[in-house]
């Protein structure tokens, strides 16, 4: 009952104004120096970035995904003249994406053609300039999957991975709501100043404001951290359309969880859990699904270990957070693995119940967006008065705006 409850959920009630002069189209020149929004759970209040570490409990615990923006926009040139944009999405073969990034001769993708009309057959073809010389790289239509097309690309120097290629070749896929081309500028401030996983086409942006003064001041109060990784797709920017939200199909992406990590949560009981992003919030409400899976069914296969969209909200069986854990700990031991590796198509909507977080650290997100009804999941209705405040003071918003750091109750209460 509670899951049609959940899926009959009007879109529109989740709608608000925003002014194209709210949203920024770059960066502060700083990023610590962008404005934060503190709601402890009743009230709100305005602090600076930097001051991030003063506003968090002491013994809180700080999870960050690692996950950093590839170059996934290859423009070819056809002898026509035309062009014809493959926006690289997701590893079709190898599936791994850190196998398939260390490819030296071929590799497929995942794709969305732009300017797909001009590309009905045949080959393209693009010449690399490189410090060993020309690199020829060519790209083939494989096979048509949904809505996206496998592209099989192909090159003649092994002296150079697929990656290498994309970063040389390719350029930063920015939002396409910021209405301009993507410049050097964004190769850096596009970033998390701790990314090292490659394989997002979009930002976990509330890393963004992030620097290493605000991590070195973290660690001087002695706030602990973990990371995950979720390779952010392209539908993360998908609007939903359908008036109700059971018509939204949520976009898979990868995770990765070290079990360091969740080794950390499992024994992290003397302050709060803070998560940084939407993305990371994702992930760690997945660990949930995943372990439930693992109770009832232990020697569940890798692939079936994907949560799927309205899994959270189907009857069955609850188990405790702490159990959930536990059993992917006992996973990874049995099978040897260091990290658990899996996908989430976890939607997060008005009627979720949350299994760790306490707080979160987020952007400010497009009206009608699956991302929204993840913060008014987190907060209630108190949602629109937080963004009615930050509309009022003067707040930036979206991928390259400001910041809130939202309490789910009052933060020492």
């Amino acid at each position: 009952m509670q899951k049609e409850k959940i899926q009959q959920l009007q879109i529109s009630r989740y709608n608000y104004h925003l002014p194209d002069d709210k949203i920024a189209k770059y960066p502060l020149e700083r990023r610590d120096a962008s404005k934060l929004l503190l709601y402890d759970g009743v009230g709100i209040d305005t602090h600076r970035f930097g001051e991030l570490p003063d506003l968090l409990p002491e013994g809180s615990l700080l999870l960050f995904n690692n996950t950093r923006v590839i170059h996934a926009r290859l423009l070819f040139l056809k002898e026509t003249g035309a062009q014809v944009e493959v926006f690289c999405l997701s590893p079709h073969y190898p599936a791994d994406y850190v196998v398939n990034f260390q490819q030296r001769r071929h590799c497929s993708w995942y794709c969305m053609i732009g300017n797909a009309k001009r590309w009905k057959e045949g080959t393209l073809q693009m010449q690399i300039s490189t410090h060993d010389g020309i690199v020829n790289l060519k790209a083939e239509k494989a096979d048509i999957a949904g809505s996206d097309t496998v592209v099989r690309f192909c090159w003649d120097n092994e002296g150079f991975t697929f990656s290498e290629l994309l970063e040389i070749a390719g350029k930063l896929p920015i939002p396409p709501y910021l209405n301009r081309p993507s410049e050097a500028i964004d190769d850096e401030t596009y970033q998390t100043v701790y990314s090292r996983s490659e394989g997002s086409v979009a930002a976990p942006t509330a890393g963004l404001h992030f620097t290493e003064a605000v991590m070195e001041e973290l660690r001087n109060k002695g706030i602990l951290t973990a990371e995950v990784t979720l390779h952010v797709g392209a539908g993360t920017f998908k609007p939903v359309k359908s008036e109700i939200i059971a018509g939204h199909e949520m976009h898979t992406e990868f995770i990765s969880v070290p079990k360091e990590t969740i080794e950390k949560l499992l024994t992290h009981n003397s302050g709060k859990i803070v998560v940084v992003g939407t993305t990371s919030m994702r992930t760690v409400e997945s660990l949930y699904y995943i372990g439930r899976k693992l109770s009832t069914n232990p020697d569940i296969s890798p692939e079936e270990l994907g949560v799927k969209q309205w899994e959270p909200y189907d009857d069955t069986v609850e188990i405790s957070p702490e159990q959930a854990l536990l059993n992917i700990l006992n996973y990874l031991e049995e099978t040897g693995l260091q990290q658990l590796i899996s996908s989430t198509q976890l939607m997060i909507a008005p009627g979720y119940e949350f299994h760790f977080p306490d707080a979160i650290i987020t952007n400010f997100h497009q009206p009608q967006s699956t991302l929204l009804l993840l913060i008014s999941a987190f907060a209630g209705d108190d949602w629109r008065k937080i963004y009615n405040y930050a509309l009022e003071n003067d707040y930036r918003f979206l991928s390259y705006g400001d910041s809130s750091l939202l309490f789910k109750k009052p933060i020492f209460g």
